[in-house]
């Protein structure tokens, strides 16, 4: 196998260090078995029109110089993001012949195509030529083969894959991070703080286990890059009287491991989810997962693996909540949990990737 190039719209730089930060995990896993990679990405979350020409461009020219000058090493294209990555991966196709698949993270599924009737025929088109088509998780299958009808045998149900070496049980008095007695049970949430998080109704529900539980406490770690909405919710915290609130910057995964060890529950109250790899990871580090029945999440924590809730229902939430803190032993099946884990462990992702690449680039050695 020659050289794999990946191209991603999402990759995390020092200044942004979690942006897209489960590609550059795969991106480390394929190299440390062996594989020759190459990364073509935009490191850049910022937005306004000018800024997206600029990085857009920069990046595009970027991807279509190296492809030209090392084309004859390029084994395949592996895209994160159907649209706009799988644009490039579609056009190194067509000029040079170098097979692709691409990876659907869930946005680029169930939003983008529904931005423009361009960018839906873009998504059709790129979907219908990649060699291989990934989605990271069960419920991406349908979108797909709506957009676009992909032969089952290209058409691939592959997670990000969880780091059991970074996301694992601790033991509580080993930990860095601790919790005030006084705050206890630790309710946790990790994630952007935007509005389609569920976090408005997620502060609701709070409220309500509060009736239960007075002195618990809720942990919001994640970017508040939307600085309207982060306003919004502070005003609903405000109105609702809750104190024990607390916002919390963006952190390495080594240290949310530690988050997730020293809380409770983790809440993920998405109302549309791709697939939900924080909630794989607070199910490796063996936190009960609480989670909206949409997308990834309504087969990820099924079967006991989680305890599901009516996307947008808050006092569903609130009850699912204190369900667990009171009775998590009946709701959660620990054995499926461990198994679940082991199915997305890095190891069983690297094999099925390696497949998919050798496959590839048997057609194009």
């Amino acid at each position: 196998m020659k050289q794999i190039l990946v191209a991603s719209n999402m990759f995390p730089s020092a200044q942004h260090p979690t942006y897209g930060i489960f590609v550059k995990n795969q991106v480390e896993l394929l190299r440390k078995n062996g594989v020759d990679v190459a990364v073509i990405a935009n490191s850049n979350p910022n937005k306004g029109k000018l800024n997206l020409l600029r990085k857009y461009g920069s990046w595009f020219l970027k991807y279509i110089q190296h492809t030209a000058v090392n084309r004859k090493g390029i084994s395949a294209v592996h895209a994160h993001y159907i649209f706009p990555t799988g644009i490039l991966a579609l056009l190194s196709k067509k000029i040079w012949n170098i097979p692709y698949a691409v990876t659907a993270h869930g946005g680029d599924l169930d939003q983008m195509p529904n931005k423009s009737p361009l960018i839906r025929k873009l998504t059709a088109l790129i979907l219908k030529n990649a060699d291989e088509v990934i989605v990271v998780g069960e419920g991406l299958k349908e979108n797909v083969q709506a957009l676009q009808e992909v032969p089952e045998n290209r058409l691939h149900v592959i997670s990000m894959g969880v780091d059991t070496d970074t996301f694992k049980p601790l033991a509580k008095e080993g930990l860095a991070v601790t919790i005030s007695a006084t705050e206890n049970p630790a309710v946790l949430y990790v994630g952007n703080i935007i509005r389609a998080k569920g976090l408005l109704e997620l502060v609701e529900a709070f409220k309500l286990v509060q009736d239960q539980f007075p002195t618990a406490s809720l942990n919001l770690i994640g970017s508040r890059k939307d600085a309207n909405f982060t306003e919004q919710l502070k005003n609903k915290i405000s109105d609702l009287q809750l104190e024990s609130v607390h916002f919390i910057d963006p952190q390495p995964q080594e240290q949310i491991n530690q988050w997730m060890n020293a809380s409770d529950i983790l809440v993920l109250p998405s109302h549309i989810e791709g697939f939900g790899l924080v909630a794989l990871e607070g199910m490796a580090a063996g936190i009960p997962v609480v989670g909206s029945e949409v997308g990834g999440l309504k087969y990820l924590l099924a079967e006991k693996r989680g305890v599901l809730f009516e996307k947008g229902n808050h006092d569903m939430l609130a009850d699912s909540i204190k369900a667990v803190l009171v009775n998590k032993e009946e709701l959660i099946d620990e054995e499926k949990i461990r198994n679940t884990v082991e199915e997305h462990s890095f190891n069983t992702i690297v094999a099925k990737l390696l497949r998919i690449y050798k496959g590839m680039g048997s057609s194009n050695d």
